[in-house]
C-alpha cells in the first residue's frame, strides 16, 4: 500500500491522445495569493467586513427542495430551480410567496445525489420583451426498468400573465449525467452564447472509483458527428442557443465541438465580468479549491494538477488503471492507494495548462487529512481543508443584467460574490483593475447553512442566497469539526441587506 497522508486518491486516467493546444501557456495563478500555505479556511489574507456596514438577515421563504440556481427575473422576482423538487419556482422577494413556474416530473434524481433539475439562465428577446428560460436537468433516455440518465438543456417561453413556463424546445440532449459532480452551472453570455459546466461525474472516487476521469479526454470527430457527448465530462461548454456548435469555438486535437475549456473537476460557479471575462470556481478534491479565468481552448489541469503545480498535498492515483490486480478487486480508500494503482506527482504533467488565479485550502504535504474531529461522525470531508465553493456572481455585471437601480454598495463594482457549502460562508472576491487577479477576499458572513447560489436586489444593497435542504457543514466557531445540530435555514431564500 502507498500510505498517502499528503493527498487525495480521487484521481484519474491520463489518456495518450497526443493533444496539443496552440498558443496555450502556464499562466495566471500567483501562489503567494495564499500567503499562509498552511491556511485551511479562510486564507490568511481574508478579512472581515468593515465596521461601517452590517448585514441584516431576513428569511424570505422556506420549504424549497434543494434549490440549485437562482436568477433575478426582469420583473424583480427570483426564479430558482429545485434539484430534488424537480421544478422551477418563482419567489416574490417582498412577501415570500412561491409560484410553480414549471414542474418537471420526468427529471431523474438519485437519492442523496447531485442530479435533478439544475442550471437556469434567463434571456429576453430584444424588441419584443419576450422572456425565455434555459433549464438543464437529468432525464432517462430509456423507459425500461434500468435508468439510463443523461442531461439535457431546454428552452421555455414565459407567460407573464399566467406565471408559467411553456412550449419547451430542446437545445441539446444526451449529455453525460450521474449522481456525483454534475456541476451544471448555466449562463447566457454577453455574446449571446450559452455556457454550461459539466463535472467529471465523480469518477475515480467512492462508488465510481473504477471509472476513469475524462476531464483530459477530448471529443473525436466521429463522436461529434454522431452526437455522442461522452467526452464532455470535466468540461465547460459553449453553445449557440439552438444547441449547435459556434463557428468560433476552439479547435482541440483537430476537432471543433461544444467544448470551450477542459481539465475541470466540479465547477459550480460561473460568472461574466463587465468586459466579458469569464470567471469560474471549482471544488478541489481534498485541497485546492480554485478560482479560474476561463480562456477559449484552455486546459485547466485536472486530474493531473489540483490548484498550483506545486507537488503539495496532492498526488493522483489512477485506480482504473490498477495492474495486475483489476480495480474491481480493490477496496477504495481516501487515504491509502494500493501498490497496483499508478501514482503520479503534479510535476510529472508537462502539457501546457492554465493555473488558477486563487486557491483555497492549499496545505503542505504533511497535512493530516484523517482529522480526529471527524472520526466519530464519519464525515471526513468536513475536516478536509477545502471550503466547497458553489455559486459565483459578478456584482456589477449581475446588477446591470437585470435593470439595476441606485449606486449599489461602494467598492463592490469589481467584485465577485462566492457561496460555499462546507464552511457556510459568503465571500466577496475583489479583483484587480484588469480583472485578471484577485486582490482581496472578504468574509461577508458565516452561518450554519450550506449556501448554493446568490443573486442581488435591483438597488444592489441586498444579497439573496439560497440554501441546501440537507448536507454536512462545519460547526460555527470550530476549526474543522462537523456541526452536530444540522442546518439553520434548510431549503430557504435568505435576504442579507446591508445597513449603513
Amino acid at each position: 500500500m502507498h500510505r498517502i497522508l499528503r493527498g487525495p486518491a480521487t484521481t484519474a486516467l491520463v489518456l495518450a491522445l497526443g493533444v496539443s493546444l496552440t498558443g496555450a501557456a502556464i499562466t495566471g495563478g500567483d501562489p503567494s495569493g495564499n500567503s499562509d500555505p498552511d491556511a485551511v479556511s479562510p486564507p490568511a489574507d481574508t478579512s472581515t467586513p468593515p465596521a461601517s456596514g452590517t448585514f441584516v438577515k431576513r428569511v424570505v421563504t422556506t420549504g424549497l427542495n434543494n434549490p440549485y440556481e437562482v436568477v433575478r427575473a426582469p420583473d424583480g422576482s427570483l426564479w430558482a430551480t429545485e434539484k430534488t423538487g424537480k421544478k422551477v419556482t418563482r419567489i416574490d422577494t417582498k412577501s415570500g410567496a412561491k409560484t410553480t413556474l414549471l414542474s418537471l416530473p420526468q427529471a431523474v434524481h438519485t437519492e442523496g445525489g447531485q442530479d435533478g433539475v439544475l442550471g437556469l439562465a434567463i434571456g429576453e428577446r430584444s424588441g419584443t420583451g419576450e422572456v425565455y428560460a434555459y433549464i438543464s436537468y437529468s432525464y432517462d433516455v430509456d423507459p425500461g426498468p434500468v435508468v439510463q440518465a443523461r442531461t439535457k438543456i431546454e428552452r421555455y417561453t414565459y407567460d407573464s400573465g399566467r406565471k408559467r413556463l411553456h412550449s419547451p424546445k430542446t437545445v441539446i440532449s444526451g449529455m453525460p449525467s450521474g449522481y456525483d459532480h454534475q456541476s451544471a452551472r448555466l449562463r447566457l453570455g454577453p455574446d449571446g452564447k450559452l455556457y454550461y459546466t459539466i463535472g467529471d461525474q465523480g469518477a475515480n472516487q467512492f462508488g465510481n472509483y473504477c471509472r476513469p476521469i475524462y476531464a483530459q479526454r477530448l471529443p473525436t470527430a466521429g463522436e461529434v458527428q454522431g452526437r455522442d457527448w461522452v467526452a464532455y465530462r470535466g468540461k465547460t461548454l459553449r453553445l449557440n442557443t439552438d444547441g449547435s456548435i459556434p463557428e468560433d469555438n476552439p479547435v482541440l486535437a483537430g476537432v471543433r465541438s461544444h467544448v470551450y475549456t477542459y481539465g475541470h473537476r466540479n465547477a459550480q460557479g460561473l460568472a461574466f465580468g463587465p468586459d466579458g471575462t469569464l470567471y469560474q470556481n471549482e471544488m478541489g478534491p481534498k485541497t485546492d479549491d480554485e478560482i479560474n479565468v476561463l480562456r477559449s481552448g484552455g486546459n485547466y489541469g485536472w486530474p493531473n494538477v489540483s490548484g498550483y503545480q506545486d507537488d503539495k498535498a496532492y498526488v493522483y492515483g489512477n485506480w482504473s488503471a490498477s495492474w495486475p490486480t483489476p480495480c474491481e478487486e480493490l477496496t477504495f480508500s481516501n487515504f491509502e492507494i494500493p501498490e497496483t494503482v499508478p501514482v503520479r506527482k503534479e510535476s510529472d504533467f508537462t502539457k501546457p495548462f492554465v493555473e488558477p488565479i486563487r486557491t483555497f485550502g492549499t496545505v503542505e504535504s504533511d497535512f493530516d487529512f484523517e482529522d480526529p474531529a471527524c472520526r466519530p461522525s464519519g464525515e471526513a470531508a468536513v475536516c478536509w481543508p477545502t471550503i466547497a465553493p458553489s455559486g459565483f456572481e459578478h456584482y456589477g455585471t449581475s446588477r446591470k443584467a437585470a435593470g439595476a437601480t441606485g449606486e449599489g454598495i461602494p467598492g463592490w463594482e469589481n467584485s465577485l460574490v462566492m457561496t460555499t457549502l462546507k464552511d457556510g460562508t459568503l465571500y466577496r472576491v475583489d479583483l484587480t483593475d484588469d480583472g485578471r487577479r484577485v486582490s482581496k477576499v472578504t468574509r461577508l458572513l458565516t452561518e450554519q447553512n450550506r449556501f448554493r447560489d446568490t443573486e442581488f436586489s435591483a438597488d444592489g444593497k441586498s444579497v439573496f442566497a439560497i440554501t441546501d435542504s440537507a448536507g454536512s457543514i462545519r460547526e460555527l466557531g470550530a476549526d474543522r469539526a462537523p456541526a452536530p445540530d444540522g442546518l439553520e435555514n434548510p431549503g430557504a431564500v435568505i435576504e442579507y441587506r446591508l445597513q449603513d
